[in-house]
């Protein structure tokens, strides 16, 4: 009978665990699947953001796109944002070559920057609303870009 208190040498518990697929996979690597898994559901890329042109620095508002549902913080037409919203960007890793016009708790940017995820993350912590329980999202901070005049007149500190 084997010792309760010394496992055996081949016991799966004294393996660590594997690698997380973010962790070993390049962006362009990943599956359609891991792909769309990264995004935290936070909202923050569908705000209006400005680059200032002497700086280079990316300057938030409240802002968010009409297609924002500003309580999930998700998109209400997803597969066909590109049509409605012609300037809405469509994430590649072509993108991520220079990720700094992203928030900086953004997987997408983290992963391009070989930096880990949130503890927040769901694919950390295993839950979506996590994100928004830690502050870390859009939701009950903006307003839809139908009801704003002039989005310069929204700027804001909070997108990290």
């Amino acid at each position: 009978m084997p010792d309760a208190v010394h496992p055996a040498a081949d016991d799966p518990c004294d393996e660590p665990p594997p690698a997380a697929f973010w962790e070993t996979t390049r962006l362009e690597a990943m599956s359609g699947a891991q792909w769309e898994s990264l995004c935290d559901g936070c909202g923050k890329c569908c705000l209006e953001k400005y680059e200032d042109e002497d700086t280079g620095a990316i300057h938030y508002t409240n802002v968010a796109c009409r297609l924002l549902d500003c309580d999930t913080c998700h998109c209400t037409d997803y597969a066909n944002r590109s049509v409605q919203v012609p300037d809405c960007i469509t994430l590649t890793p072509a993108h991520l070559e220079d990720p700094t016009w992203l928030p900086e708790t953004c997987a997408y940017r983290r992963v391009a920057e070989r930096r880990p995820l949130p503890r927040w993350h769901h694919l950390r912590c295993g839950d979506a609303d996590a994100v928004h329980r830690a502050g870390a999202s859009a939701r009950g901070r903006v307003v839809s870009e139908q009801a704003v005049t002039d989005p310069l007149l929204h700027l804001v500190d909070w997108v990290r």
